[in-house]
């Protein structure tokens, strides 16, 4: 197996020696301006062994640190198995569920989790970029794609589950979702990293807040737009219909509000800008605040009514609407500057330093603000969630990092790495009703007579 040794600072391509099996690439200062990486990318590849020219290739991306840190993909891996563990097991263990409406839950990590390791990866992706044009319509694209599949997937009811009755509804497809909030963020995070930082060289940490100082910027503004929003909107009383049946035009149930700046399940700002934006029919039609003691007998579990139910109890409301995606693409933003400090710093007491400072503030600053009475809350991505869970997902990819790529304990956590590659496809397959789909609208005779039913899951009814 070949090996090879750098000398010094900068290469100069045709002084490469070969003794036996050992490549020797002996770096020289040739001319001002002269890299590692650049001379590299020089080397003759048709006049070199190829295990010379994959020692090359190594060093290359040592030099440029493209090298891919199998913390990233355990870490995307892990998140994936927590939402497959609360989307099958929060219906028996409705503590670890998505919390009803203030508080948190393992479940209300996955969502920021995810967004945040959008951003760390983005930081990544445009780490050396050549066109921004280019990189915009790719963005673009991406977005695009994402938002779509989100559309189909998660809106359009192509599947029911219960009843296997397939078609979309357009009079009630829902158009945000979990995949559409994705794209939101990531188009305006990765925008953000096209268009917004200035060509000075870090070598510091004060010069890297320098570099992307207009990110920031955007952050606040962000910040600064959610909470204008949420605490300064008017909510005035709003009104909505369930049908009965086919045949009816249904119940109208009416909600007092006359409200701003509430944050309760029935008169915040959040749930009133998609009402008028959206639609009332295009919203979620099963609210997790259903889930609260004033709408279930069952509370932190879906119930029955209870007797003195408030009207607002079934109203639809949509946890990934238009004002808390706002906040959310925070997240996002955030992780972005994560990956900035794996792009400009290659020591791992100073990667971590710069991850586990702004984590533990972030964890403090939410804390402050949930005793000031700034709830924390998953379904309208407060400010308070927004820091916790995103110092969390800071602290925790800290945590992974030393394990995996400084200990090197990656043999231990294949299976994550390989989730966390693919954790678009095992998203859609798991929590998009495909797998329930492919097992249970396959059937013989009698739906009932599934792939579930014919291994003794479910009742043969």
């Amino acid at each position: 197996m070949g090996s090879y040794q750098l000398i010094k600072e900068t290469i100069n391509p045709e002084a490469l020696n070969l003794q036996g099996n050992k490549c020797t690439l002996r770096i020289e200062a040739r001319e001002r301006g002269d890299d590692v990486e650049s001379a590299l990318s020089k080397l003759d590849s048709s006049s070199s062994p190829s295990f010379c020219r994959n020692a090359a290739s190594r060093c290359m991306a040592s030099a440029s640190g493209t090298t891919r840190l199998v913390s990233l993909d355990v870490f995307r891996g892990l998140t994936v198995v927590l939402m497959i563990l609360v989307d099958n097991a929060g219906g028996i263990f409705p503590a670890i569920n998505h919390s009803p409406w203030n508080g948190l839950t393992l479940a209300d990590f996955v969502m920021p989790f995810f967004l945040f390791m959008v951003g760390v990866s983005l930081g990544l992706a445009y780490k050396n970029l050549t066109c921004r044009g280019a990189a915009s319509k790719k963005a673009m694209f991406r977005a695009l794609k994402l938002l779509t599949l989100g559309v189909f997937l998660q809106g359009g009811y192509f599947h029911g589950i219960n009843n296997l009755t397939y078609g979309v509804d357009m009079y009630q497809i829902r158009w945000m979702g979990i995949l559409q909030r994705i794209a939101i963020a990531y188009f305006l995070a990765a925008a953000c990293e096209i268009w917004l930082r200035s060509d000075d060289k870090v070598n510091s940490e004060l010069s890297m807040l320098k570099k992307y100082q207009k990110q920031w910027v955007v952050v606040l503004m962000l910040i600064a737009l959610y909470l204008l929003l949420l605490y300064g909107l008017y909510v005035p009383d709003w009104e909505y219909q369930i049908p009965i049946d086919a045949s009816s035009s249904g119940k109208i149930y009416t909600v007092k509000c006359g409200v701003r700046g509430d944050t309760g399940p029935a008169c915040n700002a959040v749930g009133m800008i998609d009402r008028n934006i959206l639609g009332i029919h295009h919203l979620y039609g099963r609210p997790i605040y259903a889930r609260t003691e004033q709408c279930s007998i069952n509370s932190p579990d879906y119930g029955p009514l209870p007797p003195d139910a408030p009207s607002w109890c079934q109203a639809p409301f949509d946890p990934e609407g238009l004002l808390s995606t706002v906040m959310a693409t925070v997240s996002c933003l955030i992780g972005l500057q994560y990956g900035h400090i794996i792009v400009h710093f290659k020591d791992h007491k100073t990667r971590l330093l710069q991850w586990l400072v702004p984590s533990c503030c972030l964890v403090a600053v939410a804390v402050i603000s949930a005793i000031c009475g700034m709830h924390i809350n998953k379904v309208l991505y407060s400010f308070s969630y927004m820091c916790f869970t995103t110092g969390a997902a800071g602290i925790l990819l800290a945590a992974i990092y030393v394990l995996v790529d400084v200990y090197e304990y990656g043999r231990f956590t294949s299976v994550l790495e390989w989730m966390g590659k693919h954790a678009l496809m095992i998203f859609i397959l798991v929590a998009c009703n495909i797998v329930p789909l492919i097992l249970q609208g396959f059937y013989w005779s009698q739906p009932h007579n599934n792939m579930l039913t014919s291994i003794g899951i479910g009742s043969q009814g």
